[in-house]
């Protein structure tokens, strides 16, 4: 499996499926959630979202991409930041590890995270990175390319810093 940091706007790169840092409602937010729900189309996927019937953090659900690039959008749930003691690690690694199973379901050979849970979430960057990779290295899975997808260079320079690139 190949793992490489972009930089760049998710919702325009070339892969079998995008990672959503969604809410547990399904129901499209600001931040990287809000940019999704405009390009692939607000309308039609709030519809599919409702359709899955919300989705508990640390779990992730999948959609069709719609007008965007990518075939799949994978909507996972990671924590709001408490502090650290209320199981937020273990939380936010199973995000992406669901996010990677539910890949493999989907037969997604690509796929592209945002930092889930680094915006709103409050779930500082370098800790949330560390699971992040973490997660996605230890997972099991078919996937054969990840992209972390940085929207500034403080992300991009963390990504980097941890997968020694």
């Amino acid at each position: 499996m190949r793992i490489a940091p972009v930089r760049g706007d998710i919702t325009t790169l070339e892969v079998d499926a995008i990672v959503n840092a969604a809410n547990e409602a399904l129901a499209g937010g600001g931040g990287v959630d809000g940019a999704i729900h405009d390009a692939a189309g607000y309308q039609e996927l709030q519809e599919a979202c409702r359709a899955l019937g919300g989705c508990p953090t640390g779990d992730a659900k999948a959609t069709p991409g719609f007008r965007l690039p990518a075939r799949w959008i994978i909507h996972a749930v990671g924590p709001v930041w408490h502090g650290g003691d209320r199981g937020e690690p273990e939380l936010l690694a199973s995000a992406y590890r669901r996010s990677l199973a539910v890949a493999d379901e989907i037969g997604a050979s690509s796929v592209a995270f945002p930092a889930i849970s680094t915006g709103i979430y409050g779930y500082p960057l370098d800790a949330a990175t560390d699971v992040a990779v973490r997660a996605c290295r230890d997972g099991e899975t078919s996937v054969d390319l990840i992209r972390f997808v940085c929207f500034d260079e403080r992300t991009l320079a963390a990504y980097q810093r941890v997968l020694g690139n």
